[in-house]
């Protein structure tokens, strides 16, 4: 199964501390690793005003991830945040990745050049 290239973004209540947030991302990077994920990026964004109050709160700490991941990596994460009081919004997305042209290709473009 080829891997593909996946974003998550997610929100965090702003209440927890900032220890609480370290194991909060650090378990997410856990469950990743654990089901193949590779080149893991993870940007904390700090604490940012929300568009719209999501549970009471007012305020929520972003942090987003990027990796390479088989498909099968992405449920038992997005379980996991669903489940969570930590977690208060996510999102996940594949992004689309153009497929480098084989070498044949380019050498048949070359040669008729």
């Amino acid at each position: 199964m080829k891997p593909f290239i996946y974003e998550t973004m997610y929100i965090l209540r702003p209440d927890l501390g900032e220890e609480m947030t370290d194991q909060a991302i650090a378990k997410y990077q856990t469950i990743l690793r654990d089901r193949g994920a590779e080149n893991i990026e993870t940007q904390h964004r700090g604490k940012r005003r929300l568009a719209y109050e999501i549970g009471k709160h007012r305020d929520g700490v972003y942090v987003q991830m990027n990796y390479t991941a088989p498909g099968a990596a992405i449920f038992p994460m997005e379980r996991a945040m669903r489940l969570s009081e930590e977690v208060i919004r996510y999102l996940t997305i594949k992004q689309d990745v153009p497929d480098a042209p084989e070498p044949e290709a380019e050498a048949e473009e070359e040669a008729v050049a």
